[in-house]
């Protein structure tokens, strides 16, 4: 494929300016088209989204879950793997990744240079995470690849709560997968493909392709998402731990409610702080294994230029 299209498809919800930050990203970026689900009423965004010829913006209101002929989903994990699903199977692109609000694609060539490199009978490119680190609009924490040295390498790092914590990261170290179009019978998960309701193998990874995840870029954002997460999110209950629980392993909303229950919002505090990179000693064993990574977003700069006056 020569020139290969790509696209993102993301069901969101927040401030406008927030979403208008991740879609001027985007444009920047290259990115083809961007589909665009507005999960709760936001006039403002839709309103600069839909005067862009680059965007298909939709609000799912009553009538849009009627017109797709079902009940609006419960669960938000679900709403989005149905959107997700829903453009792959009426999608003109080639490629098409499914990536959330504060997750910003970033490459070291034209991301469409690097679809060129995929392989053709492979299905997806796995893009891992790099997690923003606390008080830097620009710094992240690197992906520590899966193998035999890389719990020692976080319990070292985040001695307190490393153990208890995949791979150092706040948030999921999965990653997202940005998929060749045209499959049939394909559906989404959030880190997954199925097709034929058969789990499909996703291992192929890009070089310089990266998901620079803003999770927590601070203790205000984290503490605000934190009850959401806690209850229907990214740390709600059932999660897997990280490691057996026959060797002591919690998954994330078990370590958190312990914190919380025992220590109160200091405890809390002091996890964000270790975790997030805030805590100067933490943030030091990271730069002396060379895992703080300069990734200028330009966030801002990239709104003015392209929804000017817009927010």
């Amino acid at each position: 494929m020569d020139n290969p299209t790509w696209g993102t498809v993301s069901t969101v919800r927040g401030s406008a300016p927030d979403i208008l930050r991740f879609v001027a990203y985007h444009l920047d970026l290259g990115v083809d088209r961007m589909y665009i689900y507005l999960d709760e009423p936001n006039p403002k965004a839709f309103n600069a989204l839909n005067r862009h010829p680059k965007v298909e913006v939709r609000n799912c209101d009553d009538g849009f879950w009627a017109y797709r002929q079902r009940e609006r989903p419960d669960r938000h994990q679900t709403r989005q793997t149905a959107n997700a699903s829903f453009t792959y199977r009426n999608t003109d692109l080639d490629w098409l990744a499914h990536i959330d609000v504060d997750e910003f694609l970033w490459s070291s060539i034209p991301v469409r240079d690097q679809l060129r490199s995929v392989p053709p009978q492979t299905a997806a490119a796995r893009v891992r995470p790099i997690e923003a680190l606390s008080g830097s609009d620009d710094m992240y924490k690197a992906y520590i690849p899966s193998g035999p040295d890389r719990e020692a390498l976080v319990q070292s790092i985040y001695p307190n709560y490393g153990g208890f914590v995949l791979g150092g990261f706040l948030s999921h170290v999965q990653g997202k997968l940005i998929v060749r179009t045209g499959m049939k019978h394909l559906s989404f998960r959030i880190h997954n493909l199925f097709q034929n309701k058969v789990l499909l193998p996703c291992k192929f990874e890009l070089p310089g392709l990266e998901l620079c995840h803003r999770h927590a870029p601070d203790w205000e954002h984290w503490v605000a998402h934190y009850r959401f997460r806690l209850e229907r999110g990214s740390y709600q209950p059932g999660m897997s731990p990280n490691v057996p629980r026959e060797h002591g392993g919690l998954n994330m909303n078990e370590l958190l409610s312990w914190i919380e229950a025992e220590e109160g919002p200091d405890g809390l505090r002091a996890f964000f702080d270790e975790m997030g990179g805030a805590d100067p000693e933490a943030r030091a064993r990271l730069d002396d294994h060379g895992m703080v990574l300069h990734r200028p977003l330009d966030l801002e700069g990239k709104l003015r230029k392209h929804f000017p006056g817009s927010v």
